[in-house]
């Protein structure tokens, strides 16, 4: 086995979401995400569709939620509090939005059912400056451009696609033209509010997510308050997910607070095996880690630290592009006192 491990003073250093080329739907290697943005060091993130970089999970970046999920599986919370060190917030967790506005004396709530990704028939859709320029949708339905705090419609298009994302506001898409209840009388003028709902199943309370300024989704959580998991039906991961030997990745924290990044490599005999659940699970008790998730892993398994990749990535051709990655880098003021 070849293992990497990291080791974070959440005092003197940040850690937050990335996206590949600061886009959804982009792909983009971690050594490539960690030189962009100055990072000290970086892993892999959150699972993905290998195909054109959609996260596959929950993800937050900046208070901004740019994937939800119906899943609730292993996912950890950022939080950051000024003058405080990090803080992370581990349970399995979905995520959704809604749509919430009032029409001639009525009130109206209108779930969302999908952010910054492809839409469907049929379906009310969010995108967010992450996503694009525009919503990149064909003029086959209907879309509301909003904007401003509070924030409001500023355009009402039928029959239209690509409407302008607002660098102060997001596009509601609606693929088709017949639209649900209450959602013909969304018109120009009127003022909306999007709520995020949090499904939690650990014990944790959705106000804690709330609180968390980035959010990254993996699959398996492995160790919660000290206790070692040892079921994962809840995540509803593919067979042979947690038996198998794979390359991983993992995040964690002590009883210290510290927060540990680990990387597993495999699928290489003469080099690394990769791990099971099970054994992932054992190495994160032999580092007294309370809490441990398994995030996305296999070919995407990547740490760098000062510019160098310091594991082995299994794919051939070197490191995986993904769609996002967890980095780090000097608090603001740790680097000031540094001056």
């Amino acid at each position: 086995m070849a293992v990497q491990i990291l080791r974070l003073d959440p005092a003197k250093v940040d850690l937050r979401s990335a996206l590949a080329r600061d886009r959804v739907m982009q792909l983009e290697t971690v050594p490539d995400i960690a030189a962009r943005t100055g990072a000290m060091a970086a892993v892999n993130a959150g699972f993905f569709n290998v195909k054109n970089g959609d996260p596959a999970g929950v993800l937050e970046l900046g208070d901004e939620l740019v994937s939800d999920s119906p899943l609730t599986r292993g996912a950890v919370g950022i939080v950051r509090a000024p003058g405080k060190p990090l803080s992370l917030v581990f349970d399995r967790v979905g995520a959704a939005l809604s749509l919430s506005y009032a029409a001639g004396g009525e009130s109206f709530t209108q779930e969302i059912s999908g952010v910054d990704t492809t839409r469907v028939r049929g379906q009310l859709m969010l995108y967010t400056p992450r996503f694009g320029p525009d919503s990149d949708m064909a003029g086959t339905g209907v879309e509301w451009q909003l904007a401003g705090r509070p924030l409001r419609v500023r355009e009402r298009r039928p029959n239209a696609g690509r409407t302008p994302i607002p660098d102060d506001g997001v596009v509601l898409s609606f693929g088709g033209t017949v639209l649900p209840t209450g959602l013909e009388r969304l018109d120009a003028g009127q003022e909306v509010s999007i709520q995020t709902h949090f499904r939690v199943l650990l014990g944790t309370r959705p106000d804690q997510w709330v609180q968390a300024q980035d959010i990254v989704g993996g699959a398996g959580l492995l160790v919660l308050h000290g206790q070692p998991i040892a079921g994962w039906a809840s995540e509803q991961l593919r067979a042979g997910f947690d038996t198998e030997r794979h390359p991983r990745t993992l995040i964690g924290t002590t009883r210290g607070s510290a927060i540990w990044l680990v990387t597993v490599d495999g699928r290489n005999p003469s080099v690394s095996l990769g791990m099971t659940f099970a054994e992932l699970t054992n190495l994160a008790t032999k580092l007294n880690l309370v809490n441990a998730l398994n995030l996305d892993g296999g070919g995407s398994t990547t740490m760098v630290v000062k510019g160098k990749v310091v594991n082995h990535p299994s794919d051939a051709v070197g490191p995986r592009k993904v769609s996002d990655a967890l980095i780090v880098t000097r608090r603001e003021e740790e680097a000031r006192s540094k001056k």
